[in-house]
């Protein structure tokens, strides 16, 4: 295999976000919209949540869960503050995209936070740089086209400022229920596609955080099974190998929302599959029980259960990586195989 070049910038941010192994096993706190619903629900009646709940969820976060986890992902709205507050050996990512999308207009179109940049997210802290992106393969090619050029864009100003370019992809489609067995069915050859397509160089990104190519609940012979197949436990492994195979960035995966138990069960049977792996990006799965606490309760009571349950979830996590992830490097023949050029 051919040595692989990469600047300083680049791999420093990796291995500052990964641990002494090459595995990343780091925490997302980057949500916003999603998390400001979600206290809201949980407080009811009462119902109203600031800018400074936001900050102070993160801040609890950062501050337990980094001493479990090799980085963070924070977003620079709400999220720097906690920056102060986490483990000094975890790095940071910083999310560059706005948050959701524009339901009016057709395709989930993805932007970014105006008055942020690639290097002044690197000004504030940043190791890497993450953008989330909703793709569909089979989407209009007028939409995907924006898209590919947006992500272009984004890979090109990281490699100006030589940061890394962490790219989340997740499928959507719109007509289906995203839940659903027919949705179930499509996933696997349409993030098997969307992974194929942002490993291109041309988009220069470094690491790949990925959804599993299978709907756990739909997976026969699981713990998660709900009773309706999609897809036996074989072929479900045959699945993740060939989103695996697909890869040719360093990839890692991401929680997408489930439980902590479904998440390490996605990755104890990607570490079956065999696929290569390079650890996880895991937000809600480790962190979202503490949300009706800190609703009720405060801050305080936040940080009482990120010690007990939170530092359970994310240590249960760790174990399952300790046995089937490989080392981000891997996918380049070794550590030995890159080649610095500064």
């Amino acid at each position: 295999m051919p040595k692989v070049i990469m600047t300083p910038g680049k791999y420093e941010g990796i291995c500052a976000c990964a641990d002494s192994h090459g595995i990343i096993a780091a925490a997302a706190m980057d949500q916003r919209g999603s998390l400001q619903k979600a206290i809201a629900k949980a407080r009811g009646a009462e119902g109203k949540v600031s800018a400074e709940d936001l900050t102070l969820f993160k801040t609890a976060v950062a501050k337990v869960l980094t001493r479990y986890a090799t980085a963070i992902l924070l977003d620079p709205e709400y999220g720097l503050p906690a920056l102060k507050e986490k483990d000094p050996m975890a790095g940071v990512l910083l999310a560059y995209e706005k948050t959701g999308y524009d339901a009016a207009v057709k395709g989930r179109m993805p932007d970014l936070m105006a008055e942020w940049s690639a290097l002044r997210l690197k000004e504030a802290g940043a190791n890497a740089v993450k953008i989330l992106l909703y793709y569909n393969p089979n989407d209009e090619l007028r939409v995907n086209r924006v898209k590919q050029a947006f992500i272009e864009r984004v890979g090109a100003e990281c490699r100006a400022v030589d940061i890394p370019f962490f790219l989340e992809p997740l499928y959507y489609d719109d007509a289906l229920d995203e839940k659903g067995l027919e949705m179930a069915r499509r996933k696997p050859e349409n993030v098997t596609r969307t992974i194929e397509e942002f490993s291109h160089q041309r988009y220069v990104v470094d690491v790949l955080k990925v959804e599993a190519p299978v709907n756990m609940r739909f997976v026969e012979g699981t713990r998660a099974f709900a009773g309706v197949a999609a897809y036996s436990r074989a072929e479900a492994m045959e699945h993740f190998r060939n989103a695996a195979y697909a890869a040719r960035k360093p990839f890692i995966y991401l929680s997408a929302g489930v439980s902590d138990e479904i998440f390490r069960e996605t990755l104890e049977l990607a570490a079956e599959a065999g696929t290569g792996f390079s650890g996880v990006l895991c937000g809600r799965a480790t962190w979202q029980e503490g949300i009706p606490v800190f609703a009720r309760l405060g801050y305080d009571a936040l940080l009482a259960w990120l010690e007990d349950k939170g530092a359970a979830n994310i240590e249960a996590l760790n174990a399952v990586l300790a046995r089937g992830a490989k080392p981000w490097w891997t996918i380049y023949g070794g550590k030995e195989n890159i080649q610095i050029i500064h």
